[in-house]
């Protein structure tokens, strides 16, 4: 039987793998921004914003360091936050804007909305704690009052459970369907129609 430590530290473990949106479908509204903004349409760009969107959820590491939970460090810490978001968006973007050509300011921007999107996206699942948004600011965990995304396991294997069949559904019905249909209509809205020929 777990002693009363080990049994709570058991018991945050179990919490911790309730409390993430799996990194198949963080990339989903990067993709979906992108549709809206041409410029941003390149083959670097968007790999670069599709891994950055994930890239929060390396606070696992710190977890399974006996890093605590809670903390300002922990999971859905402060790489969750929106300075956080700032701070790496503006470190590499520019870099990546020149060999990109779209630009220093526009590449910054749009990998500061990708990787924000991953908090955001953990806001609206239905368990865990919740995020802090607003690191080093306050350390307050925040969701949304309405969390429609089932939490992911943490691990490959549990991913070929019913468990994870009920993730990927709930991540599919929420994420990937309204990011394709929003992704659709940038993509019309924002194509290019050719010239008209002369009268």
């Amino acid at each position: 039987m777990a002693s009363g430590v080990e049994g709570a530290r058991i018991e945050e473990g179990l919490a911790y793998r309730r409390s993430m949106a799996s990194c198949f479908s963080h990339p989903a509204v990067p993709l979906a921004l992108a549709c809206w903004l041409p410029k941003v349409r390149r083959r670097a760009l968007l790999v670069a914003a599709a891994l950055l969107s994930a890239m929060p959820d390396l606070d696992a590491i710190g977890y399974f360091q006996g890093v605590p939970y809670e903390a300002w460090n922990g999971h859905r810490g402060c790489t969750h936050s929106l300075v956080f978001a700032v701070v790496v968006a503006f470190v590499i973007g520019p870099w990546l804007g020149r060999r990109c050509e779209v630009g220093a300011m526009r590449a910054s921007l749009f990998l500061c909305a990708s990787i924000a999107s991953h908090g955001l996206v953990d806001m609206l699942t239905d368990g865990g704690l919740g995020v802090a948004l607003l690191w080093p600011f306050s350390q307050e965990r925040l969701f949304f009052s309405f969390r429609p995304i089932a939490v992911a396991p943490l691990g490959v294997s549990a991913f070929f459970s019913s468990w994870g069949v009920d993730v990927l559904l709930s991540e599919a019905l929420w994420l990937w369907l309204p990011a394709a249909i929003a992704g659709s209509v940038g993509l019309v809205l924002t194509r290019q129609r050719p010239p008209k020929p002369p009268a």
